[in-house]
This record gives C-alpha cells, structure tokens and sequence, in this order.
C-alpha cells in the first residue's frame, strides 16, 4: 500500500506518489503552465490532496467513480491526482458526444461527482436528471447559478495529504472506448498500467523515450483519450515542464514551440498535417524540438519527408490502444527512411517488456509474414471492461489483448497493420464503430438498410461513409440524413458522404460483405487502413 513518499523515482508506483514525490524534490519547479496560470510541483501536490479530501467529504467511498467533461486545462491532472489519493477513480468524457451517450457514460460508470466545464453547462443540465447516481456536480468556472466553481470548491478543503491506502492494482482511471455493439466500454486502467513499463531497461534506439527535467512537453491532444492524459502523466512523471492548451490549433502549436522551448510532443498525423499547412509553419524557430512521436495511424512518406525537412527532428510512431494504456510499440526514428523501407510500413517493434503474437481465428500462433489477429501481452495492460466480464474474457485472452487488428509480425518481430478484423474506422484518431452509426441512420423512416464503412480521407485518414438501401417509393437526400443522426451520436461519427444502392451485399448467413463494399475506395492502396 501506498501513503508514504517514495525515496526514489524508480519507487513511484501509484499516481498519488508521483505528486508526493516531486512535492518533495523539486516543489518550486513548474509542473504546468495552463494559459497564462502556473502551477508548480508543490502546489499540484496540495490541490490534488484538496480535491481528494473534498471527494471524501462528499462521501466517496474506494472505487467510486469522478466524471470530467470539458477541454484541457491543468486542473485536469488535479483532478486526476485528487482521485489517485483518494483511491477513487477518474472519467474523462468525450465533450464530442450527444447527450444520450454521455447520460450513458455516467450511468455506466455509476459516477458519483461530474465536473464539468463552461462549454458544455447545458448538456449537464440536460441530463442531469436522468443521472441519478450524481451527489454533485462541479463547475469548473466560476458564474453557474447552481454549482459551486471548481478552484472555491477545491479551496475550502483541508491540504493535508489524505493518506488514504492504494496499491498498485486499484484501477486509477477509467476510459470509455466506442463499442462494437453501439455502446462504449469502459477500459479499467490500474495505477501501475502508467509506471510498470519503466522497469525495463531501455532499448539503445529509445533516447525519445528518455525524459528529464529539462524536458518540456506539449500536452495538447484530448484528455479523454490515452493519447492525452498518457502523454500529459508521461511528462509529469519525470518532473519535466508540461505546457497544456486547451484544445489542439495548429497556430497555438506553434506558437508553444516558439514561446516554451518545447522539447517533446505527441500528435496525430492528422495534427502534424494542419501545423505544416499553417502559414507560420516554415517561419518558426524548432531549435529545441528533439522528438514528435505519433500515433493512431501510420504517416504517409510524402508527410513524413515534408515533416521532417520542416520540423528538423526525430520522428516516432507509437501503436497502442486504450486497452494497453497506449503505446505498446515504436518505430524509432533511425527506422524513419525518407527514401521509403519496408519498416516504415510497420507500426515498429515492442517496448521492452511488451510480447506480440499474431494468431489466427482459432487462437493458434502464426509464423512470420501470415496475416492474422494482433495480441499485446504487456504488463500495463488494462485490468478489464468495467462490469463486462465475458466482453473482458473475449479481449484478454492468457494475458494478450486481442487488439481487432489484421496483420502480420516479420522476422525482426516488427509488427505491420494490415487491415481490421472488427470493422473499426479511425478518423483523425477517434475510433468510431459503424454499428453506432448504422443504428442512428436506420431509424430514418425512408432507410430500409445501411451499412457504413471507412473510405480513404486526405486529411483525416479515413472518414465514415454510409452505404443506404432505401424503402421503396421513399427518398431522402443525404443532408437530411446526417441531419436525423446529428440528435442521436456525436458530430465526428457522422457520415461525410452517403451513397444509395439497391441492395447490400451479404453471404449466405445474412452478413454484409463490409470488405465487397470497401474495396473500390481502396484500389491501389497498399494497405486498408490509412
């Protein structure tokens, strides 16, 4: 159990350590500077005591759950931190989605206390009577009729450390990911899940991987998603300087790297994209640029090239999901051929202390070069789906996450995507299941069938493309269609395009050939995912 301060980096275990740590080592240095508001190591470890002595107020009990919704800011990670000492466990919710999915979100999680920010007071108001597990609701500025401002609600708690025990197995947070079966999951992340792959010694092309102090890091991707808190947690562990923006614009990118001297970033390649078109891209100064890494999707070579000649620095993809807290292999940057090698139509090698096998559909290990289903054994895996025990038992199998991925290993043990065996799309880093989207479409009452499927997309990778049989005699125009699916899912899952066909294609048992329908729009593509 945990409620002491360790005596060493390499002792921290729990997130409510790492703030008692550096608390201790370094309390003047700054840990986050948030729009012009600077919080240093001393007083994160304070308002995170703050807040967890304020959730114990309300009567939390170990294991409840904390709900966040709204765009990034340092108090965020308070938030975050307050719950690991209190032994509760934080939600971050997509702001992107509909009311119904994030009533859904909290009713799953059961969550006990929503903080919530100015953008999106109404939708809480909306739903706040169809979620009756809420005992308070925080907003996080100040001005709301009801609710009490997050910073004079976190000031009237004692700053004492609670001390409340932890071990490393408690789930620390709890991140939703979109279902296959319309509804999202809930990935159980325990506090070691952020600390244990640091226990392996380090590759010789892993420097990215190496953070100091001097570091600063731009913390600019959603909190919501692994890609957001991971890295943010990734630059707070080692006591670096974090840089947080509320929400990513390429101009402010680049205005950080500029103004802080960032040293490190995390970006989608959909990201890297929008900073190069910017026109300020080839006038700023990225002296102090080491490392970009990436991840979601592969990076085109003609992107990579035009990014590297720009940015002048290593380059490292990252392939993960939330199931494995992220990353679970790189493509270092020595693997980063601006000629174009097969390595770099890999999504690269394990960490340290990471396993991959690709099985096929009876479970059984495939040599080198067969295409089959990716697992990930890696001691950060998730503990489970929250309260879905045979959707667990489906995904972690003898301590591999069966990620959903088609592909193959090479004989370097470097892992290539190939395709997807579930029929995910990934758009600009959002993972969005057709079947939430088919289910929103077909209640259109001209709709007789529809499949939606993943097309190739210049700037976002893929976007989602809905295929539609229509009931005879009826009609409809795309426009309205979208329309009718804005009130039932979130704007990013929405179809940008619709087409109309006479009938779907199925095989005999009645299933739609999703591949027959996805094949014109990928001629010519090395890959099916893009």
């Amino acid at each position: 159990m945990s409620n002491a301060v360790p005596q060493a980096l390499e002792d921290i275990d729990t997130l409510g350590d790492l703030t008692r740590f550096h608390a201790r080592e370094r309390p003047g240095d700054e840990a986050m500077l948030f729009e012009g508001r600077s919080t240093s190591y001393a007083e994160l470890d304070r308002h995170a005591s703050q807040v967890a002595n304020g959730l114990l107020a309300d009567g939390l009990r170990p294991g409840a759950r904390v709900g966040f919704m709204d765009k990034n800011s340092d108090h965020f990670y308070e938030i975050v931190f307050g719950c690991a000492k209190s032994n509760t466990v934080s939600v971050g919710i997509n702001w992107r989605l509909a009311p119904p999915e994030v009533a859904y979100i909290l009713n799953d999680s059961q969550a006990e206390v929503l903080f919530v920010g100015p953008d999106f007071y109404a939708l809480a108001e909306q739903i706040r009577g169809d979620v009756p597990s809420l005992k308070r609701i925080v907003a996080m500025e100040p001005g709301h009729a009801e609710w009490p401002s997050f910073e004079s609600w976190r000031d009237a708690q004692d700053d004492g450390d609670p001390g409340v025990p932890v071990t490393t197995d408690d789930v620390a947070i709890q991140m939703y990911t979109s279902g296959t079966t319309g509804h999202p999951k809930g990935v159980q992340l325990m506090h070691r899940c952020f600390f244990d792959l640091w226990a392996y010694p380090p590759a010789d092309d892993m420097a990215f991987n190496e953070w100091t102090e001097d570091d600063v890091n731009l913390v600019a991707m959603p909190s919501f998603h692994i890609g957001g808190v991971g890295w943010g947690l990734m630059g707070l562990r080692p006591g670096a300087r974090n840089i947080v923006v509320r929400e990513f614009d390429p101009g402010t990118t680049l205005e950080m790297i500029q103004t802080y001297g960032i040293s490190k970033m995390f970006l989608v390649p959909a990201a890297i994209r929008m900073v190069l078109q910017h026109p300020k891209a080839r006038e700023t100064d990225y002296a102090t640029v080491r490392f970009i890494c990436y991840g979601a999707s592969p990076i085109p070579l003609d992107l990579l090239r035009e990014a590297i000649e720009v940015f002048q620095c290593g380059f490292v993809q990252l392939y993960g999901m939330t199931e494995t807290t992220g990353s679970a292999t790189y493509l270092p940057p020595e693997d980063h051929d601006l000629n174009g090698n097969e390595r770099m139509r890999s999504a690269g090698k394990p960490f340290p202390g990471v396993k991959l096998k690709v099985v096929d559909e009876e479970g059984r290990a495939l040599p080198p070069r067969q295409v089959g289903e990716i697992c990930i054994a890696s001691p950060v895996n998730m503990k489970g789906y929250w309260n879905l025990p045979e959707a667990t038992e489906k995904t972690l199998v003898d301590g591999y996450v069966h990620t959903g991925d088609a592909g193959y290993l090479d004989e370097d043990g470097y892992v290539y995507v190939h395709d997807r065996v579930k029929d995910m799309i990934v758009s600009g880093a959002e993972n969005i299941y057709p079947a939430e989207v088919e289910s929103a479409l077909f209640g259109h009452p001209a709709v007789a069938d529809v499949a939606v499927i993943g097309v190739p997309d210049e700037r976002w990778g893929e976007a989602v493309k809905a295929v539609v049989v229509l009931k005879p005699g009826e009609s409809v125009t795309p426009d309205e269609l979208v329309g009718f699916a804005r009130q039932r899912i979130a704007g990013y899952k929405l179809p940008k395009s619709v087409d109309f066909i006479d009938e779907l294609p199925r095989n005999p048992s009645g299933k739609i050939l999703k591949r027959e329908l996805r094949k014109p729009y990928w001629e010519g593509m090395e890959r099916h995912v893009n």
